[in-house]
């Protein structure tokens, strides 16, 4: 018979908690413990992994390796948790979500699976707040957001509970042609965007002559810049429309970088219509196909 470990929720709760609010006192205060009971909790976890989890260089708490590969699965197993203790207690799904999205990527795809949930829970109301990836990590950080995604970097994944990876597609219109020794023209969002960064990129490595003919922060500006020719962009697959066409390597246009786009949210500040729509686009995720890929190291500065 095999010896299952037991991580018990409590302890997995306490420890997403110390890594979300950035202190053993802030994850205390959050769920009514002393500080020596959360670091309590912390060596129990620790005795149940075999190794440390969070080691302590200078004033910042780090994950170890064990601890990054712990706290992904505490947040899945925190996560399918409160969805189930939401749907035996029968928790009313209400109140406010205020959800960043960023500009640079599929907005419309993400608006979709948002106010799908919405619909199915009329008693929340919902709040969008579109900014670029930086600006949205910050307002959630700042607890002024509940979830988001955004871009993510090997710098900033603090909260990030699940990514995945994006290849952008360039993008023109379907009869549009260019002569690579004027210039390709660009239809892009302002300068800051992951987008706009891998165009030029691409084209600078290419050695191919490029100018920016369009620059706009909305995502419908760009596709419609796109749709009447009056430059290529990069888009994905979700944000593609009918009049457009994708170009690739056969049409002189190099392959872009791909993106690491995130969900970022706060598991002790999250309410239960906070962890339904997790859920939900998590699921639509899924569905859709689209894998998870591992998370990176995460540094967190004691407050």
């Amino acid at each position: 018979m095999r010896n299952f470990v037991n991580f018990q929720t409590d302890l997995l709760r306490t420890f997403v908690s110390v890594i979300d609010l950035g202190a053993f006192t802030k994850a205390g205060d959050a769920l009514g413990r002393t500080q020596p009971a959360v670091s309590l909790q912390i060596r129990r976890l620790e005795e149940l992994v075999g190794a440390p989890i969070i080691k302590q260089v200078g004033r910042a708490l780090v994950l170890t390796g064990e601890g990054e590969i712990l706290l992904s699965y505490a947040r899945e197993i925190l996560r399918l948790n409160d969805e189930a203790g939401s749907y035996f207690n029968r928790s009313k799904i209400a109140g406010v979500l205020r959800v960043g999205l960023p500009n640079d990527y599929a907005v419309a795809f993400l608006q979709g699976l948002i106010t799908e949930y919405t619909r199915q829970h009329s008693d929340i109301s919902l709040e969008l707040h579109c900014g670029w990836s930086a600006e949205i990590l910050d307002r959630l950080r700042s607890d002024e957001l509940d979830l988001a995604v955004a871009m993510v970097n090997n710098e900033q994944s603090q909260y990030l509970s699940r990514s995945w990876i994006e290849r952008p597609i360039w993008a023109a219109a379907e009869n549009a042609t260019f002569d690579p020794l004027l210039g390709i023209p660009l239809a892009a969002h302002p300068e800051g965007c992951a987008y706009r960064a891998r165009m030029i990129q691409a084209l600078d490595n290419a050695q191919i002559r490029w100018r920016v003919a369009y620059t706009g922060s909305g995502i419908s500006g760009l596709q419609n810049a796109v749709i009447n020719g009056l430059g290529v962009s990069a888009l994905t697959h979700y944000t593609m429309l009918p009049g457009m066409r994708a170009l690739d390597e056969r049409d002189g246009f190099p392959p872009l970088a791909e993106i690491r786009v995130g969900l970022f949210y706060k598991h002790p500040r999250l309410s239960d219509a906070g962890i339904g729509l997790v859920n939900h686009v998590i699921a639509r995720l899924d569905e859709a196909g689209v894998s998870p890929v591992a998370m990176n190291r995460v540094e967190l500065v004691r407050q």
